[in-house]
């Protein structure tokens, strides 16, 4: 069952955007941020005082904050690294986050970061392991974690299922939820030649718990998920797909790199909540087949 709240519509926290948070917090304008909440990147704040800390309590005291690691290397072999964890859960129980997510992939061997998102072989072997590593890491958090489908440039010969059916699979079987990246369903199956309505129509609409949508670089031979463009209109017309599939899932627009002043990013954020609120006008026409999670949900 998904039971994660709905947000509505955020943007991940990054320290270009800091004085301009804290001025409109600071002149009680929170509300001209024009977002709903906010998404951090776990890692920069784990262990570490001083002013990432300060800002992030000063967001928080204004908007749901959202929890996204980079780090947990779900799909390695190694050991689950009990000191990332430890210092994980000290995070959450400082910031209260409405949930905690990380990506399914691998990032790391012998210890060592690869500094970069790794397919997993989508195998029963594969399976059973990142199924247990998700149960322990979710034992220890005590909670439901989010795993995120990453985009991928080449695909192993030993995979026996799709990347939908296997990330299925992972969250019915460890019980977890998808954190559903848009963006990175259609990079993939634009590298790949897969369906990305296919995709999309496979995944079971009670595990999805979050959107992203970001932009990617066209390198003519592939795309490259590099979030730091604008999204482009293919994404979203996925996008729309998508909502009309999962209904109101709490979305997030990422912007990782060439980051823009926040005026702008705000701008991919009224994309989004408009067409969010197209498809609500037009489930609300008598005779549509109605979403009631979309249809009855006017927050924006």
């Amino acid at each position: 069952m998904n039971d994660f709240p709905y947000l509505g519509f955020g943007v991940g926290l990054r320290t270009v955007h800091y004085p301009y948070i804290l001025e409109q917090i600071a002149e009680n304008r929170a509300s001209a941020l024009a977002v709903q909440w906010f998404e951090v990147i776990s890692e920069n704040y784990m262990g570490v005082g001083g002013r990432p800390l300060y800002v992030l309590d000063r967001v928080r005291e204004h908007f749901p904050i959202v929890m996204h690691g980079v780090s947990l290397s779900i799909g390695s072999v190694d050991p689950l690294s009990r000191e990332y964890l430890t210092q994980l859960k000290a995070l959450a129980a400082r910031v209260q986050p409405a949930w905690i997510s990380d990506h399914l992939c691998w990032s790391s061997t012998g210890r060592h970061s690869v500094h970069d998102l790794l397919p997993i072989p989508h195998t029963e072997e594969a399976l059973r392991h990142v199924v247990d590593r998700i149960t322990q890491v979710q034992d220890f958090l005590g909670r439901r974690i989010l795993m995120e489908n990453v985009s991928s440039y080449l695909e192993f010969t030993d995979s026996m299922m799709p990347e939908w059916e296997f990330l299925t699979r992972v969250a019915q079987d460890a019980d977890c939820m998808i954190l559903l990246d848009v963006n990175n369903i259609y990079v993939s199956a634009k590298n790949h030649g897969f369906d990305a309505h296919t995709y999309l129509d496979a995944i079971p609409a009670d595990r999805v718990g979050q959107f992203h949508l970001a932009g990617h670089s066209n390198m003519g031979t592939h795309l490259l998920d590099t979030h730091d463009h604008h999204i482009i209109d293919e994404v979203w017309a996925l996008y729309e797909r998508a909502l009309q599939r999962f209904g109101n899932v709490s979305t997030l627009i990422e912007w990782d790199d060439h980051i823009p002043p926040f005026e702008e990013l705000l701008t991919e954020v009224s994309r989004a909540k408009e067409r969010y609120r197209a498809l609500e006008q037009k489930l609300a026409r008598p005779g549509a087949h109605a979403i009631p999670a979309l249809a009855a949900d006017h927050r924006t």
